[in-house]
């Protein structure tokens, strides 16, 4: 049976792991923090070395095959590490991963973790996973349950927080485990071994997990063009100022153009552009909606704003932030609202 995230605890717990782990989901927050859990109890197990593969379209499978075959140069236990964004490793990337469970390496632990899962993915490969070591599907929070989370990821700083307190910050999140996470560090360090309550909520975060830039573009990569809208209305209501905000879409659209000439081999763009895990399936979906031409034409539009904002030309700014991300959102419906 596929192990869910609340037994990661107990199958960390014993004298050694399961040889074979595969944690996948889109919530990659939790996927990611999980397989951290899993390297560092294989690190306390002395698992001390550690090849990582992104597996991407073009990735040699080959490599995963020989790395499994040699023999460690420092006689010590080793982890392999295989990213697959997509969740599907291919015709010959599941006979690789079937034959390695069929056979694992003494000494070596395989983790392969995936940023996209459905029942879709599910193939022979994943099932030897199942069979001979951990299938984790990591499925994304209900909203009634973010509370919970929010609740147990502060007890674990040790900070006490209300039910209201907890409620709120969930509101504020909209759901991004993400920001959440980044809000309960934050909380710590501020409220220390105080309580958290409403009123210390209020003067401790200031109210801008909701309307502001890093989630207006997270939403428009994301596709979710009406929460973006929402978020740019939101902004201009609280009196944002336009260029700043601009910036920061202007970083993302150069980065976004950057990658689009990376091709298939996204593995080593994402490093130099900085683009972390927890972001890089946004991104992808973004690539694969709109080409390198559809991110020129937004970072030539984006230049037509600023010079709306600084008076150098005619138009109303937030109409044409709002053009303009309705056309990141959804490149092929929106290419027409932004300038060639």
């Amino acid at each position: 049976m596929p192990a869910r995230l609340s037994d990661l605890t107990r199958l960390l717990s014993g004298p050694d792991l399961a040889p074979v782990w595969l944690i996948a989901g889109a919530e990659h927050l939790l996927v990611l923090e999980a397989a951290d859990r899993v390297r560092a109890r294989a690190k306390e197990l002395g698992y001390l070395e550690r090849e990582v593969f992104d597996a991407d379209a073009r990735f040699d499978w080959n490599e995963v095959a020989a790395s499994g075959s040699a023999m460690s140069l420092f006689a010590s236990r080793r982890v392999i590490d295989v990213r697959l964004p997509t969740g599907k490793p291919g015709k010959e990337g599941g006979a690789t991963l079937a034959a390695w469970c069929a056979s694992p390496p003494p000494d070596t632990l395989l983790i392969v973790t995936a940023q996209e899962w459905s029942k879709q993915h599910e193939g022979a490969w994943a099932t030897a996973f199942d069979r001979v070591g951990v299938m984790m599907p990591v499925w994304a929070l209900r909203r009634d349950e973010l509370p919970g989370w929010i609740g147990a990821r502060l007890a674990s700083r040790k900070v006490e927080a209300t039910r209201d307190a907890v409620e709120l910050l969930a509101e504020r999140v909209e759901g991004n485990l993400l920001a959440a996470a980044q809000e309960v560090d934050k909380l710590a360090l501020l409220v220390g071994s105080g309580t958290l309550d409403v009123e210390t909520l209020e003067a401790s975060v200031a109210d801008d997990a909701r309307f502001d830039a890093f989630r207006l573009t997270d939403a428009a990569l994301g596709g979710d063009g009406v929460r973006a809208l929402r978020i740019v209305e939101g902004l201009r209501a609280e009196g944002e100022e336009a260029i700043p905000l601009l910036g920061w879409i202007l970083n993302q659209l150069r980065a976004l153009q950057r990658l689009s000439l990376a091709g298939n081999d996204l593995g080593q763009a994402f490093r130099n552009e900085r683009v972390y895990d927890a972001r890089q399936a946004i991104f992808r979906r973004a690539l694969k909606a709109g080409d390198t031409a559809h991110w020129e034409r937004c970072i030539v539009h984006a230049g037509r704003i600023d010079r709306i904002a600084k008076g150098r030309g005619d138009g109303d700014v937030w109409r044409e932030i709002e053009r303009l991300v309705t056309a990141i959102a959804s490149p092929r419906r929106g290419a027409d609202l932004i300038t060639p």
